[in-house]
């Protein structure tokens, strides 16, 4: 069964535009700020859709946290400027937060604000993952429901969506940001929460195959990821490391293997 978004006017906004004489529904894009036991983390530009399965799939990602129980509590709160979710992790986490700690400014393609040198870069390696054995037709059944499971952008125009597929391309669960990587972190969050803990699959996604998105996706332990467009060199070299196999132009009947 799909899980539905939050109600839509929570991610969308009416808009008259000049001359116009109807509305029109944007997709709304707003500063959400990430703590951590009081610490500011990262400040992300997001849908505020969703915000819990965010703020745990965010967590999972950038390996402030290994497993969900180690996130105790969610608060979001509303400010002036934008929302923050205050995250509360366990004491043990905390510490290794203190050890590496990440300033994120989170610009919409960006998985790399923030760090201080390229050794920084070279160490932020999720372990191997291992590649799903897939149903003959499994991908494009998986890209056609992503498509009609994209509830809010086909209101808007402006949203991404990723979904988590089982093997035969069914359609599990999905969700929409306006960033692809925003979307993806609220997908592994729904995930690792789901009734029955998550069974074997694999990820859908509505836009290019860039490094952070495989990068996320390792560290969520999932080890296939089909994109809609094309990849970036990084994207290809990331997954041959890290045995995920990438698929991109997953599109009209087409797919094509990368790593």
């Amino acid at each position: 069964m799909l899980h539905a978004p939050l109600p839509l006017t929570e991610a969308l906004l009416k808009l008259r535009p000049p001359g116009s004489s109807a509305d029109e529904e944007i997709a709304v894009e707003m500063p959400v700020a990430l703590t951590v036991n009081g610490v500011s983390q990262a400040v992300m530009l997001a849908t505020p859709a969703n915000l819990e399965d965010f703020a745990l799939g965010f967590a999972l990602a950038e390996g402030w946290v290994s497993y969900p129980g180690e996130l105790l509590d969610v608060e979001t709160e509303l400010r002036p400027q934008g929302i923050e979710l205050a995250l509360t992790v366990t004491a043990t986490r905390e510490q290794s937060l203190k050890l590496r700690r990440r300033q994120l400014a989170g610009r919409t393609g960006c998985g790399l604000c923030g760090l201080e040198s390229l050794a920084d870069f070279a160490s932020l390696r999720p372990p191997p993952v291992q590649a799903p054995e897939l149903a003959p037709g499994a991908l494009a059944r998986a890209m056609a429901e992503l498509h009609s499971a994209q509830v809010l952008n086909a209101r808007c125009g402006g949203l991404h969506a990723a979904a988590w597929c089982a093997l035969d391309g069914a359609l599990r669960l999905a969700r929409e940001d306006v960033g692809r990587h925003n979307a993806l972190d609220k997908l592994i969050g729904a995930r690792a929460t789901a009734a029955g803990g998550p069974a074997a699959g694999f990820v859908a996604i509505s836009s290019r195959a860039s490094h952070e998105l495989v990068h996320k996706a390792a560290m969520a332990g999932i080890g296939l990821l089909a994109c809609v467009s094309a990849p970036t060199s990084l994207a290809v070299s990331t997954a041959q490391g890290l045995g995920l196999q990438l698929w991109a132009f997953v599109r009209e009947g087409r797919a094509t293997r990368y790593a």
